[in-house]
């Protein structure tokens, strides 16, 4: 019973792609030392950015650029730091991730 479990609960991740795995991505990447998932911390929130840049065309392109170099202006004073130990692969799907947050 626990085997056919362990399948479905598979089948179920791969299914979802990596939308399941990205809250584990963000946590590894450090990216929760700072935002949340729907309220501000020291960033703002996941939703909120997600809200800020929907309709916008560029704003993976944008979004990723900022993640790896950093950036400050568009939530406040307070500076994102660069985060160039991160892979651009693992940007690209967190950029994609987040962008896809709903309120």
């Amino acid at each position: 019973m626990k085997f056919h479990f362990a399948l479905i609960a598979a089948g179920v991740l791969l299914a979802a792609g990596t939308a399941q795995a990205n809250p584990d991505l963000a946590a590894k990447s450090a990216c929760t030392a700072c935002h949340a998932m729907d309220k501000k911390q020291i960033g703002p929130a996941f939703q909120e950015i997600a809200a800020k840049y929907a309709g916008d065309k560029d704003a993976e392109a944008k979004l990723v650029k900022k993640v790896k170099e950093g950036g400050s202006g568009v939530w406040g004073t307070m500076a994102m730091p660069p985060n160039a130990a991160v892979k651009d692969d693992d940007i690209k799907t967190l950029v994609k991730w987040v962008l896809a947050q709903k309120k």
